[in-house]
């Protein structure tokens, strides 16, 4: 329970943009809560951004629409703010100040902690170690996602970016042990915000999910307090609920934006492209807040999603980003136009602690040799489609052709799946080994013996049938084409 301070300031300065500039004030601190009252008895809310002798610059919640500075009157609590914490969350919608939005009641807790938070002691994590499985081949079989990792999305717009997300939002799993997913929209326009709500429905059913819904009309300084509300209700259901908890956050392009146009109304000094200079801190304070407890059950994996401006990499966000986490699932516009979700680039995207999640006694015994294979062919089929660019399919070595062979099953069979579809690891890794042997036996020196044994590799698979199989029709194929160029 809040006990609000019995001192009200009536003394508005200054009112500009998201920010209420508070004269008058003694005793105040960073980041303290403050109650907002107006002349026709409207309550809002606020932080304390600044403080500076007795000035107080204070960002409104609900922005500063409407507001008359002769008849406002302000109170601050003595402390950041707090939300009720607990499992009441589970299976609610809410807004991004954590207000629901689904005809229920206010959400109640055991107890409240404040929303700022604060990253897990190096001394007390806990490596990651095991799998959350999303359903998303592409996903689990090349780049997996471990317990406690921070893995983003790097995509751009136009892409499916949010269909993914909310697809791994519904269907991820942590091998049968409790699961949680909390899923922070962030600058959503109202259909995209619907599309999430409908394809997480069943999930928020089952009392697995808690999402919390910024719309691009909401207020700007609501998106910056969305992933934080995400992050303390993950870290309680986490360290004190003994489950696995997925945060997915999307849009942190949005999350940054709005960062900006904060920092621009306080007059700061702008940095690379306008943005302050402490995005880098600040996206680590959010990122930073996953992981696992040393001797404690449950962990936070979080997934931020985030568009790259005019799809570059090198832009602030991602940039910064990529410093921070632990590898990146990159989207890519040249396998999207060729109709395959999802349009995932395997060659630009990286798991960093995959190693540590799957393999022997996690995943599968040949998980680790199977991606590596893959992405080791599908290297060399890249340099081929470029080779034969500059000489033509007919000039090619048979090897090569196969590689492009290769290439086009390994999109097609492999990573092409339906958007509501989710996929065991087992039968993803069966259909690698498929695309696999679509290779000789001689290209495929990653994998042991043994397994090309189990799984019948022969030198030159399907070389009976070149001229009349359905990989020889494709090689004759590219042979005509080559000869007509």
């Amino acid at each position: 329970m809040t006990i609000w301070g019995d001192v009200e300031y009536t003394a508005i300065r200054e009112l500009r943009g998201p920010l209420a500039v508070v004269q008058g004030v003694t005793g105040v601190g960073w980041d303290e809560y403050a109650r907002i009252t107006l002349e026709s008895g409207e309550q809002r809310h606020g932080l304390v951004l600044e403080v500076d002798r007795d000035l107080a610059v204070v960002q409104v919640l609900e922005d500063t629409t409407g507001m008359d500075p002769r008849a406002v009157r302000v109170a601050f609590t003595g402390g950041p703010l707090r939300i009720p914490v607990g499992p009441g969350w589970l299976g609610r919608v809410c807004n991004g100040r954590g207000e629901p939005i689904d005809g229920g009641p206010p959400v109640f807790g055991h107890t409240s902690v404040a929303v700022a938070g604060s990253p897990i002691n190096p001394v007390r994590r806990e490596p990651p170690s095991e799998p959350v499985l999303t359903g998303v081949g592409a996903v689990d079989a090349l780049t997996t996602l471990v317990r406690g990792q921070k893995l983003p999305v790097f995509s751009a717009a136009g892409l499916p970016h949010l269909e993914l997300a909310a697809q791994i939002a519904a269907q991820s799993t942590a091998g049968g042990e409790p699961f949680s997913v909390v899923f922070a929209g962030m600058g959503l326009t109202h259909p995209d915000a619907s599309f999430v709500r409908d394809a997480l429905d069943e999930r928020s059913a089952a009392g697995e999910l808690v999402l919390l819904l910024n719309t691009a009309d909401d207020p700007v300084i609501e998106r910056i307090l969305t992933p934080r509300l995400a992050l303390t209700i993950a870290e309680d259901l986490a360290f004190t609920g003994g489950r696995h908890v997925l945060v997915v956050m999307s849009d942190m392009t949005s999350y940054a934006e709005a960062l900006r146009e904060v920092s621009a109304a306080r007059g700061e000094v702008p940095a690379r492209r306008a943005y302050p200079g402490y995005l880098y801190s600040d996206l680590a304070s959010l990122y930073e807040r996953c992981g696992r407890f040393r001797g404690r059950p449950g962990s936070v994996t979080v997934l931020p999603v985030l568009t790259m401006p005019a799809g570059d990499i090198t832009h602030p966000v991602p940039d910064l980003t990529g410093y921070i986490t632990e590898g990146q699932i990159v989207l890519s516009r040249e396998t999207y136009a060729l109709g395959v979700y999802p349009p995932v680039d395997a060659l630009s995207s990286l798991s960093r602690l995959m190693r540590k999640g799957a393999g022997p006694g996690r995943t599968r015994a040949d998980h680790l040799d199977v991606a590596a294979q893959m992405l080791a062919a599908l290297a060399r089929a890249r340099q081929v489609r470029e080779l034969a660019d500059l000489v033509g399919e007919a000039a090619l070595s048979p090897a090569d052709r196969r590689h492009l062979v290769f290439e086009d099953a390994f999109l097609r069979r492999f990573v092409d799946q339906r958007r509501d579809q989710s996929r065991p690891l087992d039968r993803t890794l069966e259909a690698a080994w498929q695309v696999l042997l679509t290779l000789p036996r001689s290209q495929l020196s990653m994998l042991p013996a043994a397994l090309l044994d189990a799984h019948g590799a022969k030198e030159d698979p399907g070389a009976e049938e070149e001229d009349s199989g359905e990989n020889g029709e494709r090689s004759m194929e590219y042979g005509e084409r080559g000869t007509a160029e």
